[in-house]
């Protein structure tokens, strides 16, 4: 029986690189949130339970930097906000609910 073996080099990404990107404690939930449509700031803050307006920045600026969310500002007064998943987000969510169905049926 032939072994699948996983070819790392430098050259190509690796699943560390992938979990720089993704890896956080609140990136998964974030890009579940956002797979259903674009969202306001407080309106994803309200949705990711538990996290504070600091890491809700700090992430948001990660998965941009990363190309996984874009954030359209508004000219409003206060400013508008909304952030949506580009397309290389939306093909990490069926990774992220299949992790998701893995957890429920090993109870995690």
């Amino acid at each position: 029986m032939k072994e699948n073996k996983l070819k790392v080099s430098e050259k190509t990404c690796s699943l560390k690189d992938v979990l720089e990107i993704i890896g956080g404690k609140w990136a998964m939930p974030m890009i579940y949130i956002l797979s259903k449509g674009k969202m306001r700031f407080k309106e994803l803050e309200r949705s990711v339970e538990g996290i504070n307006t600091r890491m809700l920045v700090k992430e948001l600026k990660n998965m941009e930097a990363n190309g996984i969310v874009t954030r359209k500002v508004f000219a409003t007064v206060p400013p508008t906000v909304e952030y949506t998943l580009t397309e290389k987000g939306q093909k990490l969510v069926p990774s992220i609910v299949s992790l998701h169905n893995w957890g429920q049926e090993f109870d995690v």
